[in-house]
């Protein structure tokens, strides 16, 4: 595991970095409409998921470990020793700590690509621009950026089509690096701890900088 050169990726998994790309035609075929609507209804009828990732960046450096998705607004990425590292989103915001020099860093929520997943009411028009929509070997690829800023990232969203079912996303910055990350081992509608999110919380970096954390499984707590 190399830990210093994926904590050079993780401004490419956070804020990304838009190409250049042929916009998809103001009327997309009825098929590629037909394939939006179900994107959308699948985002935003999913309220928790719970997951294993693997991270792969363009460097070759690799990281795993346990995702946990609550729509909206939070999201939580706890990195497998050796490497320190923990992603939380909560409140309109987006945390990096690393848990070895106690030293989080946070941006807005909206700053990242990422923030099309944990929108309340995700609609892939308007303010979203769709770029392309591909399909391969039984899956849907859905790449788009924020219509206003579209330097503030461009992500891939890739389902599995039948049922349709998130496995994995790619985020591209503008020097054309990419940062994988694929899910496994999926469970929707799971119970998650709250408290696995409120970094705001006084206690949660002592929590999570004493190693016993504040409940990567996401086993207890209200879905609510």
């Amino acid at each position: 595991m190399q830990r210093r050169p994926l904590l050079l990726t993780l401004p490419a998994l956070l804020l990304g970095g838009a190409l250049g790309g042929p916009a998809l035609a103001q009327a997309p075929s009825a098929r590629d409409a037909a394939d939006l609507r179900r994107v959308e209804t699948y985002l935003n009828g999913l309220t928790t998921l719970r997951a294993r990732f693997i991270q792969i960046a363009q460097n070759g450096a690799t990281a795993q470990g346990t995702a946990l998705i609550w729509r909206p607004g939070r999201m939580r990425f706890d990195y497998d020793p050796p490497e320190p590292l923990l992603l939380v989103a909560n409140a309109g915001q987006f945390m990096h700590l690393d848990r070895e020099l106690r030293q989080p860093s946070v941006v807005p929520i909206s700053s990242t690509p990422l923030s099309f997943l944990l929108r309340e009411n995700m609609r892939l028009s308007g303010d979203v621009t769709v770029t392309r929509v591909e399909r391969q070997q039984g899956f849907l690829r859905v790449t788009l950026h924020r219509t206003e800023a579209p330097a503030e990232g461009q992500l891939t969203l890739v389902f599995a089509e039948d049922p349709i079912e998130l496995r994995q996303w790619v985020v591209v910055d503008a020097q054309r690096r990419t940062t994988r990350v694929t899910l496994s081992a999926i469970e929707t509608g799971v119970r998650l701890n709250r408290a696995a999110f409120e970094f705001n919380d006084p206690r949660f970096l002592d929590n999570e900088t004493r190693g016993g954390g504040s409940g990567s499984t996401g086993a207890t707590g209200s879905a609510n």
